[in-house]
């Protein structure tokens, strides 16, 4: 077994450059999430093709529940990895490990009481988060199969962060590949040679899902930072407490997600109703783009989940500077990728919408809006969801948790609800530019605070390489 100093010594994330790490990490973990993104854009593509727009807002109308999954994922997952990366940068080999086991074990657990909690709320849940009379039988068929997944959807996020932060990014996104790829040739066979609609559609998801997880768990036998021992998988507390503050903004995020979906898809449809478009077509156009959108945040994230390891592993070896310069690449790069996507978003809306399915004028009309309006700011994203995993990676959840709540419960929700009364359907979509801005604002306040606060902790350690 290597000695734990020797190991220090070879890590390149203490050495290599941070333009070079930054590609190395950041470039596979943006495929990877693109990738877990494509799981539900997939589905909403075959069954917008095969079913109608009916099928795509009963997607809409189940996401709120895999994003519940998925914040139980990123929670153990994304704290796991920030603890792992520091306990790296501090040598403690044993305790790295204790965590990883520790974060798998909690996620197995979660996602098994989120097949009994759903089950026994699925219908209930289905009405909350807007399902009208229309949608409600194909949100349920979708839902039923979805909620028998939710211990893969607990692990793959989860896990996929741990991967990168043991130095395989490229593990990680072979492992959503294989699932995603498995996903599409079942959701072909499944929509359309067997014609089982919805329920075809989400039984592909989760054999992709199995698919990607046996991968995953196939990595324990191959960490290369940690052996792991029994004792790496005896529950403790104190590990777990440290694990669930680093990753609780990560939580934070996903179920704020959760609300305003639900809020957002009940102002859709009752404003909605008073207007031209009804009560099904903005609930379904504003669910594709969400998936859309959701494109753009997982290159972001992935982009910020590749930063880190790398900023968690120098805060943890007392090297500001490298914290500094990978926070600010990781922050441009972002930047870029949202400047990128806003061109085609405003130029093209109605060709993006088109892969969704053809469906009538006023729908067209509606989903363009939602590209155009709610998607316009969205090149300030990268700042915003970056800067929150460098509050996690440098062991600040509770200014991440802050700033990911403010934005989302803070901003989002009032400013859909005041613009839905002031104009409309259509103000419900201006609540993302009104949102974008302010946590911009908000997080370029506090991302100056927290390198005033690790100079002092530190003594300015940027000096010291």
């Amino acid at each position: 077994m290597e000695n734990s100093t020797e190991m220090q010594t070879a890590n390149p994330l203490g050495t290599e450059p941070i333009r070079k790490l930054l590609c190395q990490f950041a470039i596979p973990s943006c495929v990877s999430l693109v990738v877990n993104a494509l799981y539900n854009i997939v589905d909403q593509v075959f069954i917008g093709n095969g079913v109608g727009y009916l099928g795509n807002a009963a997607t809409t109308v189940i996401m709120p529940i895999m994003m519940i999954g998925l914040g139980v994922s990123r929670l153990f997952g994304d704290g796991c990895a920030a603890y792992y990366s520091q306990e790296l940068g501090r040598k403690n080999k044993e305790n790295a490990a204790q965590a990883v086991g520790n974060a798998t074990l909690w996620m197995i657990f979660a996602g098994v009481a989120l097949i009994v909690v759903f089950n026994l709320i699925l219908g209930p849940f289905c009405r909350l988060a807007g399902a009208t009379d229309a949608i409600y039988p194909y949100a349920m068929e979708y839902g039923r199969v979805i909620v028998m997944g939710m211990p893969m959807m607990a692990l793959l996020a989860g896990l996929s962060s741990i991967i990168r932060a043991d130095g395989s990014p490229t593990y990680s996104m072979v492992g959503l590949l294989a699932g995603c790829v498995t996903n599409i040739v079942l959701d072909y066979i499944m929509v359309f040679p067997l014609q089982m609609g919805v329920r075809g559609a989400a039984i592909a998801t989760v054999i992709g899902q199995l698919v990607n997880t046996v991968l995953y768990v196939i990595y324990f036998f191959r960490f290369k930072q940690i052996r792991f021992t029994k004792h790496s998988f005896r529950l403790n507390g104190k590990i777990m407490g440290r694990i669930c503050q680093l990753g609780v903004s990560s939580l934070i995020i996903q179920m704020s997600i959760v609300v305003i979906q639900i809020v957002n898809n009940r102002l859709l449809g009752y404003f909605g109703a008073l207007s031209k478009y009804g009560s099904d077509i903005p609930i379904a156009a504003f669910g594709v783009t969400m998936k859309v959108y959701n494109i753009l945040i997982s290159i972001m994230n992935g982009i910020a989940a590749g930063a880190l390891p790398i900023m968690g592993f120098n805060y943890g070896a007392g090297n500001l500077e490298r914290v500094r310069k990978t926070t600010r690449g990781a922050v441009m790069a972002a930047m870029i990728s949202g400047v990128i996507c806003t061109f085609f978003f405003q130029l093209i809306p109605a060709q993006i919408l088109s892969i969704f399915g053809t469906e009538t004028a006023t729908y067209t009309e509606f989903g363009v809006l939602c590209l155009r309006i709610f998607l316009m700011l969205c090149i300030l994203d990268g700042m915003n969801n970056v800067v929150p995993i460098c509050y996690q990676a440098v062991g600040r959840p509770g200014i991440a948790a802050m700033a990911s709540s403010m934005r989302l419960m803070v901003f989002t929700i009032p400013a859909g609800i005041i613009m839905a009364f002031l104009i409309g359907v259509v103000g419900v979509l201006w609540e993302g530019p009104i949102a974008a801005a302010a946590a911009f604002i908000l997080n370029i306040f506090l991302l100056r605070k927290i390198f005033r606060d690790l100079r002092r902790e530190l003594g300015d350690a940027s000096n010291t390489t």
